[in-house]
């Protein structure tokens, strides 16, 4: 069954009386090409552990379990269930999870299969990601140290220019550093509006994310490098040095002396900076803040 037809995927709808979710950013594959890209940019092994997040019909999930030892697929559209048990029922490779993928653990998902035995190899995230939780979806998998080794997943065009853009550019902002701290990024493919059903209103872009084993800079603290990035970005027509005011409780003489330590001209803007001279900036507050604290404490005896 060619799942990725629109006759099929007109037929499965009216036999299952299933209609699309809006809210759930439901938009269907129907090509095979884009299929192929997926497949061939998770660079799925023999042995590997596919996590599919959102399989819809089950498209990109047959085409996963063809390569991988094991998939796991999760899907919060509960009426989709039955729908994917029938669409997918010729592979005893596939386990069907009906669950929010913001409030899954996927390393209990991970060590599960790999106690059970199910996969020897790495572990690839894939996915057609709904627009509208396309950045929460991609930190909470970064942001919680899951233990997989890529992630691969469709996404807005204008998304993915943000993702990937580097220092300088119009489109590089807090969420370019964030990721790019976590992982390298490559574009697998481009993918027109046209492809999908219903058809959305925006193109579409392929990334692949492999996930840095060790990270582009050494971080005294994680909490105090994001919160530089998003107040440099959060005022990012300000210079830094009026931009990063603030952050710890700082003053602005207090920045202005951090700034020139980390060998950064004031007058620069936060699209200017580059992942090591963000953290540059953040290990210098780190330490402050420590001092400070060691000083207060101190203090009070």
């Amino acid at each position: 069954m060619e799942l990725y037809s629109p006759s099929t995927i007109r037929d499965i709808k009216e036999r299952h009386n299933f209609q699309l979710s809006k809210s759930l950013g439901q938009n269907f594959i129907t090509d095979r090409t884009v299929i192929d890209s997926i497949i061939e940019g998770a660079c799925i092994g023999e042995d590997d552990l596919v996590i599919e997040i959102g399989p819809g019909i089950g498209v990109l999930t047959a085409a996963a379990a063809e390569r991988a030892a094991k998939v796991v697929a999760v899907e919060i559209d509960r009426k989709l269930i039955p729908i994917l048990k029938e669409t997918l029922q010729e592979y005893d490779n596939i386990e069907i999870i009906n669950a929010d993928i913001l409030k899954t653990d996927l390393n209990e998902i991970i060590r599960g299969q790999r106690d059970a035995g199910t996969f020897t190899g790495a572990v690839r995230i894939i996915g057609n990601l709904p627009y509208y939780i396309t950045t929460p979806i991609i930190m909470k998998i970064f942001e919680s140290g899951v233990t997989a080794d890529s992630v691969t997943v469709m996404m807005q065009k204008e998304v993915a220019d943000r993702i990937k853009a580097g220092p300088g550019s119009r489109t590089y902002g807090a969420i370019s550093v964030a990721v790019q701290y976590y992982c390298d990024v490559e574009k697998v493919v481009s993918v027109p509006k046209e492809v999908f059903i219903p058809r959305p209103k925006v193109d579409s872009a392929v990334l692949h994310f492999t996930i840095r084993e060790e990270k582009p800079a050494a971080l005294k603290s994680e909490k105090i490098f994001f919160e530089c990035i998003k107040a440099g970005f959060g005022k990012r027509r300000k210079t830094l040095l009026n931009s990063l005011t603030g952050v710890c409780g700082l003053e602005k003489e207090a920045i202005s002396e951090i700034l020139s330590e980390a060998g950064i001209d004031p007058s620069r803007r936060a699209e200017t900076l580059n992942i090591q001279e963000f953290a540059g900036i953040a290990n210098i507050i780190a330490m402050r803040v420590a001092d400070n604290g060691r000083r207060n404490t101190h203090g009070d005896h």
